[in-house]
């Protein structure tokens, strides 16, 4: 059984999908066994008492610098057994150093297909604001793993969502987390604790 540990910082609807997923039983040989936040009002950690999973809150800014913050996750990690991690909503940049220790086991869930609208700066609904700016027909999700690059990772998973006449950032991104986001993370955690994901390179096969 592979634990899980769940990083947010915000709301955790992705968080409350996958708890679903959970215990719906779709997520195969995987537990969320940690919640951790980065802010200590986050309604997520409210979700993550409802539903029985141990939480914890580290935040940044009691660390002299990243390097110490990522240590810190580091050991965290490590002492709860965890072999998967999945960013969700979680605003708080991870050192490289973390990323390479953790290399292909933290997968994060983008609101666009990547490589539209990401990068430095494109999280939330800036990302939503950037597609209806652009007047694009056609958004998504991506789920991918996390590298040193800011998703920057091989790609895991997509779905598109079609931008409608009207939209509002608001309303695109309730689309994108209902139609996409919420369907695609939990499929990939359970694809990767089921074993079924194999990285070569930039590309993900799945088994």
């Amino acid at each position: 059984m592979t634990k899980i540990a769940v990083l947010v910082s915000g709301g955790g609807t992705n968080l409350q999908a996958l708890i679903d997923a959970q215990q719906a039983g779709k997520i195969e040989n995987g537990q969320i066994s940690l919640v951790i936040s980065s802010n200590p009002k986050a309604y997520a950690l409210e979700r993550a008492a409802k539903a029985a999973i141990p939480s914890e809150v580290l935040r940044r800014r009691d660390f002299s610098d990243a390097e110490e913050y990522g240590k810190a996750l580091t050991a965290l990690l490590e002492n709860a057994d965890i072999g998967l991690i999945v960013l969700a909503g979680f605003m708080t940049v991870l050192p490289d150093s973390f990323c390479r220790h953790f290399e292909n086991r933290i997968i994060n869930v983008h609101p666009s297909l990547i490589p539209s609208f990401c990068g430095e700066g494109f999280y939330g609904l800036r990302v939503h604001e950037a597609a209806l700016a652009k007047g694009v027909k056609v958004t998504g999700a991506t789920v991918h793993f996390v590298s040193e690059v800011v998703d920057g990772g091989a790609i895991i998973a997509q779905k598109a969502v079609e931008v409608e006449d009207g939209d509002t950032p608001e309303t695109l991104q309730k689309r994108v987390m209902q139609n996409a986001e919420w369907i695609l993370l939990p499929q990939a955690v359970s694809d990767f604790c089921a074993g079924r994901l194999r990285v070569d390179g930039a590309i993900v096969h799945k088994n």
